[in-house]
């Protein structure tokens, strides 16, 4: 137990015996730099302008011009894994992240949080003296716990940084954002008709944060976390980056991936007696595609490169203001990507990326009918396979593999006071993990070994600063193995053995390849037949390295993770009946009831009836909404902006107390709907297809929040009477089949 500090003055009688003493309290030193890291979502190795692709990042690529590129640089296969290794130093397994921090499951390598015996880089920096600032995507608390009830343990300013504005969940609409402001959520101050975008706000109050600390304490550093929701699904981007990019892919994947290759090998990003990979499995050859599918592919990359266009023009905003204070020359900036390009679009792309989390393929001849809404406020779009190879070039698979193609990605480092080498290339092996102990060491900070009473986990990664002056030199890095959902991967000394995993097959029948990475970084000549002993070693040293690190048990599950109620003292009460009392703050969509392919039964209590939203969840790409207009009763189902409206008969009688929305799912996944006021039926419907996942944005009671997930209004559309009570319970397949056969007679008599 600690104790408390000793006063060092003397204390006697009166002030004239007493001799004061004041604590001073802990400063990094007037030298010690300012620290700003730039993590982008779902970013391939080759998408920056400066390693191969004719997207314009001017402001990367001068930071590049001006620091040093890493083109040898490794992460995990998916976002919150990667965040939780960068910001504290050690493996991910280790800290409890193993997949996204939407779920846990019971082991302790993925608890949904990063483990308090891992010091994060905020937390050790802010120990330190510096200012510690956060803006974009968190991702890192378990999201049931991410709503106004907390506990908020696991939320940005807990685990270190004095300041955050941005969002806790894995995404978000980028013209519609769920926001939050250190320990509040807020709504979005604009929208998309004013311009509104998040990327542009999370930067601007990047900067403002910035100067509220330099201009009281400019003696204090800073530690800026500015991780973007960009280049992640929703692809949206400000019409005039849309109108930049028309037409600029109509060449097709096959010629702007080998241009982009020999761009690399050109830029030196690349060694020429590299190969380029082969097409995946599954994207076709762009001259064999019919004329639908490459017109749809080509708007979809046009709304990537649009948004990472206008992601680089903010990066560029808030370098300009670190140059116009005079702090840019003694700030550390990192650049770099969370994971490979993303699969999630399929093979065609998709306008709604959940359609992916919902196994739905959309073809081609459905889409084009709505190319012009590719790219704003009205889609919710990913680009197809063949343009994520694209953006992984040159390597094979994608974001959740643990081929070069899910975790090997660019990284860009600027320190004008620190590095010499200006615009030059380091081809290194290095590792997320390596991040913190790379800070570390340049601030000459050691990483604790006890913290606020807690034994701490050793950091696992090594310091990088090795490398700024010294291309030449070996990489300090030995050992470092992937794991995601059964995918797996090690790398030791150059060579690479990794195999990709089928879900649901034994883990005991995934074939391993065995590469000499140093040699083929694309993963072109497997030597697995030719080097069986070698491969039989690296498989070993995968099994003790997993064993260290706490990588087991291997489990391959994941979208069905989502939406899994299960566990105590939660927000999930065992009787599975959820009752809201207005005013409520936001409900995350995993702090709320999983109404996704499920039968349930909303129980409204009204004080008065009046038109209005009653209770809403999702946007205006996927949704379901319950309100009253003109006095009627409506369950609007979006799925996928196709709407499929249950309106009641009548009109709900104005002396009315208790409203009833029931949804059971029956046979095929459709859905019968009965709308009741006060126990009598006032309207039936049927849903012809149920979501399994609904969306990433939760819900709100009394109004629509956001995009509205109706058409018949077009705001939030608040509740204008006084709402009591919304109970929302999800039933059993029994109560469903038992309510089914009523359900099904009531709509038979009328």
């Amino acid at each position: 137990m600690s104790k408390p500090p000793q006063f060092e003055g003397t204390i006697g009688k009166t002030l004239a015996d007493s001799e004061p003493h004041f604590t001073e309290p802990p400063h990094p030193g007037e030298d010690a730099p300012n620290v700003v890291v730039f993590l982008l979502d779902d970013l391939g190795f080759s998408q920056f302008g400066c390693y191969g692709s004719d997207i314009d990042t001017p402001n990367v690529d001068a930071l590049a011009q001006g620091g040093l590129r890493y083109t040898n640089f490794h992460v995990t296969p998916l976002c919150s894994p990667t965040r939780a290794a960068l910001l504290t130093g050690r493996n991910h397994h280790t800290v409890g992240m193993r997949a996204v921090s939407n779920f846990t499951t019971g082991f302790p390598h993925m608890t949904g949080q990063i483990s308090n015996h891992a010091a994060t880089i905020a937390e050790v920096l802010g120990d330190e003296g510096y200012a510690t600032l956060a803006v974009g995507k968190w991702h890192l608390a378990p999201m049931e716990q991410c709503s106004a009830a907390g506990p908020f343990d696991q939320w940005p300013l807990q685990r270190g940084f004095d300041r955050f504005y941005g969002f806790l969940d894995g995404e978000t609409d980028q013209f519609s954002p769920n926001l939050t402001y250190d320990n509040h959520h807020i709504d979005a101050p604009a929208t998309a008709e004013d311009g509104y975008h998040v990327s542009e706000d999370i930067i601007d109050k990047a900067i403002e944060f910035v100067h509220d600390t330099k201009s009281i304490r400019p003696d204090k550093p800073f530690f800026l976390y500015a991780a973007f929701g960009a280049v992640h699904a929703p692809h949206q981007a400000p019409a005039e980056y849309l109108e930049k990019y028309k037409g600029k892919y109509d060449d097709g994947w096959d010629v702007v991936r080998q241009r982009w290759f020999e761009r690399q090998i050109e830029l030196g990003v690349t060694d020429a007696s590299t190969q380029l990979a082969p097409r995946n499995p599954g994207v076709d050859a762009w001259d064999d595609m019919p004329e639908n599918q490459r017109a749809l592919a080509c708007r979809l990359q046009e709304a990537f490169a649009a948004f990472l266009d206008h992601t680089d023009h903010q990066i560029g905003r808030f370098v300009d203001d670190l140059r116009e204070m005079g702090q840019l020359d003694n700030t550390v900036i990192m650049v770099l990507g969370d994971n490979g390009a993303s699969q999630e679009g399929g093979p065609f792309g998709v306008l709604h990326e959940m359609k992916f989390f919902n196994g739905i393929l959309e073809t081609p001849d459905e889409a084009v009918a709505h190319l012009d809404e590719i790219g704003g406020p009205h889609s919710h779009s990913n680009y197809p396979w063949g343009w994520a190879q694209v953006g992984n070039t040159p390597f094979k698979w994608y974001k959740q593999n643990t081929h070069e193609g899910g975790v090997h990605v660019p990284l860009v480092v600027h320190w004008p006071e620190g590095i010499a080498d200006q615009g030059a290339i380091r081809g290194q092996f290095h590792h997320v993990n390596d991040v913190a102990a790379t800070l570390y060491d340049m601030l000459g900070i050691e990483a604790p070994t006890e913290r606020q009473g807690l034994e701490q986990i050793p950091v696992s990664g090594v310091p990088m600063t090795y490398s700024f002056a010294d291309a030449d030199a070996p990489t300090t890095k030995k050992v470092q193995y992937f794991e995601m959902a059964g995918h797996r991967g090690i790398w030791a000394e150059g060579w690479k053995a990794v195999t990709r995993h089928d879900k649901g097959a034994r883990f005991d029948d995934d074939v391993w390849e065995l590469y000499n990475v140093d040699d083929d970084p694309s993963e072109c000549n497997n030597l697995a037949d030719e080097m069986p002993d070698k491969l039989a070693e690296m498989i070993d040293l995968w099994w003790a390295e997993a064993e260290t690190h706490g990588v087991l048990p291997l489990d391959d599950r994941m979208i069905e993770l989502f939406g899994a109620r299960h566990r105590a003292r939660s927000p999930h009460p065992e009787t599975k009946i959820y009752r809201y009392r207005p005013p409520v703050s936001p409900i995350p969509a995993e702090a709320g009831p999983a109404l996704g392919g499920r039968s349930w039964r909303m129980t409204i209590r009204v004080g008065s009836v009046a038109d209005g939203v009653i209770y809403a969840t999702g946007t205006e790409n996927s949704g379901v909404s319950v309100f009253i207009q003109d006095g009627h009763l409506v369950l609007d189902y979006n799925a996928f902006d196709d709407h499929t409206v249950t309106r009641s008969t009548v009109p709900v009688p104005e002396a009315t107390s208790t409203l009833v929305v029931e949804m059971m799912r029956v046979a095929d996944r459709k859905g019968l709907v009965e709308l009741q006021a006060d126990g009598t039926n006032i309207g039936n419907g049927e849903i012809p297809w149920l979501m399994g996942m609904i969306s990433s944005v939760g819900a709100a009671v009394g109004r629509d929040r956001g995009s509205s997930v109706s058409r018949a209004y077009t705001d939030e559309f608040a509740y204008q009477g006084d709402l009591t009570e919304v109970e929302i319970a999800v039933l059993s397949r029994a109560d469903a089949e038992t309510r089914e056969a009523e359900m099904r007679a009531e709509m038979a008599r009328q």
